[in-house]
């Protein structure tokens, strides 16, 4: 009869639902015994345990997110959100348009150049290469770009996830190593580089960095769909 229960449940959405919103209220949790532990960040440790759980449950991915795509979607007026402290910030804003456009320009290309770039020199395939070329783009966008080139969404989205941890982990101790203290100039490059996590990371640390990181995040979206074509 138990084995029974758990196979209903474990093909119920609202498990994965339920189950996905616990384990993030448990990580904030734990983040929280911290605070400002890039090691504890909330979003690295949720999927860890998700990881494991669906791994040694012996639950794939697709039954996984047949839940979890009402989170999923949340991700769209999230992203929208961000319009809201843009608006009371746009004075701020304007007044540091040129450098932003610079520095977004030169990212765009360095973050797609050097990825194809090194794909190149350790022999990857063509579908791999446009997989790893939108890296650090929010993941909807990256996995749209992917499956354009004929890449794998699957992996483009495993790897945009990596990029946006190991950039939330180390974007604060990098920064305060090279002395810069300028919120806006630190929050614009996390999310340059590290996306939706970076730009959570940055929110939790300062509302100005999370402001920049959120412009950065949206305008390098619709950049590198531009010209990731001109790299592949």
């Amino acid at each position: 009869m138990t084995d029974g229960l758990w196979v209903y449940l474990a093909t119920s959405p609202l498990l994965w639902l339920a189950g996905t919103l616990v384990v993030w209220l448990a990580a904030n949790g734990i983040a929280g015994l911290s605070p400002g532990n890039p090691l504890l960040n909330p979003i690295m440790l949720s999927i860890a345990v998700i990881a494991i759980v669906l791994l040694v449950a012996g639950i794939d991915y697709g039954t996984y997110f047949e839940g979890a795509q009402f989170i999923h979607f949340l991700m769209g007026p999230a992203t929208v959100a961000l319009g809201i402290p843009l608006y009371e910030k746009l004075s701020l804003v304007k007044s540091n348009l040129v450098p932003l456009l610079a520095a977004l320009f030169m990212g765009s290309l360095t973050a797609v150049g050097s990825t194809v770039f090194l794909s190149h020199l350790f022999g990857f395939t063509p579908a791999v290469v446009a997989s790893l070329a939108p890296k650090s783009t929010t993941a909807a966008v990256a996995m749209a770009i992917s499956s354009g080139l004929k890449g794998d969404p699957a992996l483009t989205a495993a790897v945009v996830v990596l990029t946006g941890i190991c950039g939330a982990i180390i974007v604060t101790p990098m920064m305060n190593a090279m002395r810069i203290r300028d919120y806006s100039a630190r929050g614009f490059a996390v999310g340059l580089t590290s996306h939706g996590i970076g730009t959570a990371r940055a929110y939790s640390v300062d509302p100005v960095a999370g402001l920049f990181s959120g412009i950065a995040m949206g305008l390098n979206a619709v950049l590198t769909s531009l010209i990731v074509h001109l790299f592949l």
